[in-house]
């Protein structure tokens, strides 16, 4: 077994209402940054062990698909690398 650490980046879809990122977006240009667009994500770092990395990204994509994402309102997209 090999350890990893899978990184699952959740985000709402396109077009889901975002009031967090939206108010964020407000106070960044009252502070006079430009920028079209800004939307939020949850950062999920996942440390596991398995036989290869394949094995771990299908473990932490069902865990998005069970737990860690609603895929009604939510993107999201997984990332492993080898501890």
């Amino acid at each position: 077994m090999t350890a990893y650490t899978a990184t699952v980046t959740v985000r709402l879809k396109q077009g889901v209402l975002d009031p967090e990122a939206e108010t964020t977006k407000q106070a960044l240009e009252r502070l006079g940054f430009e920028l079209a667009e800004l939307r939020s994500a949850d950062r999920f770092e996942i440390d596991l062990d398995a036989d290869s990395s394949e094995e771990a990204r299908e473990r932490a994509e069902e865990m998005a698909e069970r737990l860690l994402a609603n895929p009604t309102i939510h993107d999201y997209d997984v990332g492993v690398d080898e501890r």
